[in-house]
């Protein structure tokens, strides 16, 4: 059981698991390094990746950063809405859609806490919602430098990592935010999906690698 500094990340990840549906749930501090997190544990180099040709700036980069290839699929209009997938990996852009019961099995989805149009507002964070024990046990110390939960005196330093972990302040802030998405009588409210203008990123040659 988490203790200390670690008991309120905790706690948020209880409440996303809650809320979604999803049987793990791990905070980091944007939903960016999520992807990166996500697409780095399932071995994506060389492989080329399928996403909407206007998606924010990140998620190709994201996809270079850990070896993959991006392939841009046409959009029609300028819009995107709610979730996709970056194809064929189970993981899943959940930047715009955050909503009761949303968990898919056997994916890893990528939800947002950045920005004023998000649902849940927490300024900036992401989540990686998953079924996979082995994954949200990895994706849980890759985050924090490799680090377990414990001081860094007392830890047996064996695994490389990131510093992508949520800020405990913003964690408190996310359990006592995620109340609004319950009825007076406990039940749980659903979200519309977001739809958001995004550049045409097909017409950026740094991304054609």
């Amino acid at each position: 059981m988490a203790q200390g500094i670690y008991k309120v990340t905790a706690q948020f990840e209880e409440e996303l698991c809650r809320y979604t549906g999803a049987p793990f749930a791990v905070a980091v501090d944007n939903m960016s390094n999520a992807l990166f997190l996500c697409l780095y544990y399932e071995k994506v180099t060389g492989i080329t990746i399928s996403i909407p040709s206007r998606t924010y700036p990140s998620v190709p980069c994201e996809i270079i950063h850990a070896g993959g290839k991006v392939n841009f699929l046409p959009v029609h209009g300028r819009t995107i809405k709610g979730a996709y997938q970056l194809y064929p990996t189970k993981i899943w852009d959940s930047a715009l859609r955050f909503t009761a019961d949303m968990y898919q099995p056997e994916t890893h989805v990528c939800v947002s806490f950045t920005g004023p149009y998000k649902h849940l507002q927490l300024s900036k964070g992401g989540a990686i919602l998953t079924d996979d024990e082995a994954a949200y046990n990895w994706f849980k110390r890759a985050r924090f430098s490799g680090r377990r939960e414990c001081s860094y005196h007392d830890d047996d330093l064996d695994m490389l990592g990131w510093n992508f972990w949520m800020l405990p302040e913003l964690a408190a802030r996310g359990v006592l935010l995620m109340s609004r998405f319950y009825n007076l009588d406990g039940s749980k409210k659903h979200n519309d999906d977001l739809e958001l203008p995004y550049p045409d990123l097909s017409q950026f040659l740094i991304y054609k690698r």
